[in-house]
Parts: C-alpha cells; sequence; structure tokens
C-alpha cells in the first residue's frame, strides 16, 4: 500500500473458525506489538466456495488497528500462525481522529 497519509491508519480483517483460535491470534498480534487493538466478533456464517465445494461455516472475525507500516510483518505472523491454509487478509487504509492514530502510534512497534 502507497501514498499513506500521515494521519492514516491500517484496518486489517480477517476470520477465523473458533473463539479459542480468535482470542489466541489476537492475543499474539497485540503482544508482538503489531496492533493497538484487535476486536474479536464471534457469530458469523460464512458462504464460500473452497476447492470446488461450497461451504457455510461458523466463523469469528478479527478487526485489527495498525499502522501501514506494520503491514508486512502482520502478513508474515499470518503466515506462520493463522489456523487457516489460505488466510483472508482484506487491508484498508482508514483516516483516524488525531487523538486516536497517536495512540496507535504509541502502542505499536512497527
Amino acid at each position: 500500500m502507497q501514498d499513506c497519509k500521515e494521519g492514516d491508519i491500517l484496518v486489517v480483517t480477517t476470520t477465523v473458525g473458533s473463539a479459542a483460535d480468535a482470542q489466541a491470534l489476537a492475543r499474539r498480534i497485540v503482544q508482538a506489538r503489531l496492533a493497538a487493538c484487535v476486536q474479536v466478533e464471534p457469530g458469523l456464517t460464512s458462504f464460500y466456495r473452497w476447492e470446488g465445494r461450497d461451504c457455510e461455516d461458523a466463523e469469528v472475525r478479527l478487526t485489527i488497528k495498525t499502522l501501514p507500516s506494520c503491514e508486512a510483518a502482520l502478513q508474515a505472523l499470518f503466515a506462520e500462525a493463522h489456523p487457516y491454509e489460505v488466510p483472508q487478509f482484506v487491508a484498508v487504509r482508514a483516516s483516524a481522529s488525531s487523538g486516536y492514530r497517536q495512540w496507535v502510534v504509541a502502542e505499536v512497534n512497527p
């Protein structure tokens, strides 16, 4: 991701199959200082195609608040620690209030 504005944060979403997996991944991300906050949302149902089959599964979404400079390190952590073979990694730049961005900067170690 390029053309990062100074006030931008990066919001990354992913899903996992259980609350336990979500909590473990969230803790690892925050402890590695790759995000200031990870929100865990249970209760999703995903409909998708995988290996030629129609699938329907319960999932838990993680919303990760970080900095654009942490994107590569976060992708590397996903490659090592995410329970899915092909994890969702959807990153969106977002404008944040000055105070919120300052908090993210203080908590993240890119």
